[in-house]
Formats: C-alpha cells, structure tokens, sequence
C-alpha cells in the first residue's frame, strides 16, 4: 500500500477520532445533558445495551434496502436501453423522469401506503422511484458516449442494433452506470428508514421512531450510527464492483495545446 492511499485512509479516520473526542469533552465539560445531546459514550453504551434488538432492525433495513437497490438498478438499466433506442420516448418521459425525483417522499409514502397497504410492496415502489432515476440517466448519458468510429464500423460490417448496443453502447455506459449506482447506493439506506419510520414493525425506522417517541436520544443517534454504516456500506459495496467489473479506466484525453 502507497504512502497516498494510506494517508486516504488515516486521515479521515484520524479526523473522525478527533471530532468524537471533542464531542465526548464538550458533553463532559459544559455538563450537557443526556436529553439533549447525549455523548458519544451514552450512545455506544447504548447500541451494547440494545445490541440483539437493533441487529434485527438493521438486518430488516438492510434487506429492504438492498432489494429496492437491485429493483430500481433492473428498472433502471431497461428504461435507459428504451429510451436510448426509441428517441421519441426519450423526449415524451423525460420531464415524468424529472417529475418523479420532485415529489417529496414524505408525502408520497402515506398515499403509496394507502394506495397499496402496509406492506413492503409501497417501501419497494418508494426505493425504486429514489434509485432508478440517478441511474437510468446516468446509463443514458453513457450509452451516447460510444465512439463513434465504432458506431459507424459496426453498421458497415452489418451490425444489428440490438448487437451495437450489447457490444458497443453498453459497455461503454458502465462507468456512467456505477456513477449513477453510488448516488442510488448513497441514498437508498435514508430513504428505507424514512419509508420504515412512516409505517413498519421493523427495521432502523421503526426503532427511531420508537426512541424519539419515548425521547430517548442516545437510542435516536444510535439508529443515525447505524444509517451512516449502512449508507458507508452500500457505497464500498459498489466500489467494489465497479473495481472488479470495470478493469480499464479510459486514458485522460490531452489536445495539441497541451501536447507541448
């Protein structure tokens, strides 16, 4: 391991070491009270405490999140291919596109819920609306970036469009599709735990609706430890395989005046 990739590594570690230092003086020091901004040791002793409980809540989260996430990457990967082959549906569903990412999903939960009960299947519909969008638009700016001269050589050799597409177009869009994955993977874990927190008898929304109800703040930041992790998790998790799927990087492009 580089002197550069372990400095990546310490000094957010290190800085993370000194802000739950500070915390944990500050709380000590001012005499803050538990109510209102618990310690960093109030929080962990309580994440001990209730180790058995909240495990289950984020194995519940974790599940959630990860089928919303391959749902929405499946819906999104076909709804780019659609819109990328048939240009005028590109233009007809662009602004539903743009639409759907502005509906608070505060208030869309309740009206999925009672569109389709209290069930996973509204959570599912909710997840998939948050990650299809950064990923089907990331597919679709990736899908036009294929060299042209490739384009072009393919149809001259007699190329179908939908071989173009498997060996040209999409390839080349999957730098731009994990692009999009790691918003999607970034967003998908707060997102479950809001769609837990409206209505579910399980997962980390459901157990900080319980603490907040009963106003117990370590119980509270305990669950943001937990979202942070998840959300951490997720995105390594798409560095990962991006790492091992994509195994070429594209060469920085350099013009004549640069060439000098």
């Amino acid at each position: 391991m580089g002197n550069r990739a372990l400095r990546g590594i310490l000094l957010p570690v290190v800085t993370m070491l000194v802000f739950i230092g500070l915390w944990q003086a500050a709380c000590a020091i001012f005499e803050i009270k538990t109510f209102t901004l618990p310690s960093p040791w109030d929080i962990a002793l309580t994440m001990y405490e209730d180790s058995a409980l909240l495990w289950k809540h984020v194995l519940a989260t974790l599940y959630l999140a990860l089928t919303g996430l391959g749902l929405g990457l499946g819906f999104g990967i076909i709804v780019a291919v659609f819109l990328h082959i048939v240009p005028i549906l590109r233009e007809a569903f662009a602004p539903i596109l743009v639409l759907s990412q502005n509906i608070p999903i505060i208030a869309l939960g309740p009206l999925l819920m009672i569109w389709f009960g209290f069930g996973v299947t509204p959570k599912l519909i909710l997840l998939v609306l948050v990650c299809f969008f950064p990923i089907t638009l990331s597919i679709l700016v990736g899908l036009g970036q294929a060299e042209p001269q490739l384009r072009e050589y393919l149809g001259m050799i007699g190329a179908s469009r939908w071989e173009r597409l498997k060996r040209l177009e999409f390839p080349a869009s999957l730098s731009y599709l994990f692009s999009g994955l790691k918003i999607a993977a970034t967003y998908v874990v707060s997102s479950a735990m809001v769609a837990e927190w409206l209505g579910a008898n399980k997962g980390i929304g459901y157990y900080l609706k319980l603490n907040s109800n009963g106003y117990d703040q370590p119980g509270v930041f305990g669950s943001i430890v937990c979202v942070v992790a998840l959300s951490l998790l997720f995105y390594y998790m798409v560095v990962l395989a991006e790492h091992l799927i994509i195994r070429w990087k594209p060469r920085p492009s350099r013009d004549w005046k640069g060439a000098s």
